[in-house]
């Protein structure tokens, strides 16, 4: 089933976000029908730096060439701003697709971006945005490759604006419609109001953001056909990885805190060696 197809029926479709193959894999085995590759994510776990617009296109391009390399679902990337004006989209475009791509957000603000639930964001006019939507949709190979469309002007022109944009956005012809960073239940009910049935919404949840955290249910309930959770996989890990190096740090060891981990064994059997070495023992037998 296509990404296209998948969103057309009534169960909203739940992607966690990534940020590498090994996470990437782990949404795969955990059963999840597709990966959002999140710039957010990268930033945090490859830069240590906050999501303010640092992460390159041949950085994202690189992460998703590996990630396509390892698992078979869907990818939704975060393409930012499509890492310029509407000939830099296009060719983001035509590369993330050629490498693995499902679909492509590409968002309003102007370069740098920053992380939608952050303040002091600025956006590019509504027609260049629109021009630019028109130009991925152009060069895309595949229909079946979407071309998410995200406002982020609650923050920055208010409600109604964002409607406004989100309006044009539609108009452009994007496969899907983000208007980012809702502040109430009643804001994601007037967007679904506004807009569900012409075309899918994404919602994203981000823990301590501006939007209500609701479950993938609740927000089809609503009128919501996609639901991401970019950085939670990272929020989970950090409290994890400190309380691990506290306990190394305080016993000298890694024993009393290994009913939390799992060994080599358990590292590789989620990777794959098995199978690898069962390939690789093939090829040299003839």
């Amino acid at each position: 089933m296509s990404l296209r197809d998948r969103l057309a029926q009534d169960t909203p479709l739940l992607a966690p976000g990534a940020y590498d193959a090994l996470s990437a894999l782990l949404i795969e085995q955990a059963g999840f029908e597709a990966i959002y590759l999140s710039g957010a994510s990268i930033a945090y776990t490859q830069l240590g730096r906050p999501d303010i617009g640092l992460v390159s296109f041949d950085h994202v391009a690189d992460v998703v060439g590996r990630v396509a390399e390892r698992v078979s679902l869907p990818l939704i990337i975060d393409g930012d701003t499509g890492f310029g004006n509407a000939v830099n989209v296009q060719r983001t475009v035509r590369i993330f697709e050629r490498m693995g791509a499902s679909a492509i957000q590409l968002e309003d603000q102007t370069f740098p971006k920053k992380c939608g639930h952050l303040a002091d964001k600025s956006l590019v006019p509504t027609a260049e945005m629109a021009g630019k939507i028109r130009a991925a949709l152009d060069a895309r190979a595949s229909d079946q490759t979407l071309i998410i469309a995200r406002t982020d002007a609650i923050g920055v022109e208010g409600f109604e604006a964002a409607l406004d944009r989100a309006h044009a956005y539609v108009e452009a012809g994007a496969d899907v419609l983000f208007v980012e960073a809702p502040r109430t239940i009643g804001e994601m009910s007037a967007i679904a109001h506004a807009f569900a049935g012409r075309v899918p919404l994404l919602a994203n949840m981000v823990e301590g953001g501006k939007t209500p955290l609701l479950d993938a249910a609740e927000l089809g309930r609503i009128g919501f056909k996609l639901v991401i959770s970019p950085g939670a996989l990272v929020r989970a890990l950090v409290p994890t990885a400190e309380a691990f190096l506290a306990s190394l740090k305080a016993n000298g060891a890694t024993r009393p805190f290994a009913e939390r981990m799992i060994d080599m064994g358990g590292v590789n059997d989620r990777i794959g060696l098995a199978d690898m070495a069962k390939t690789g023992a093939a090829y040299a037998a003839g």
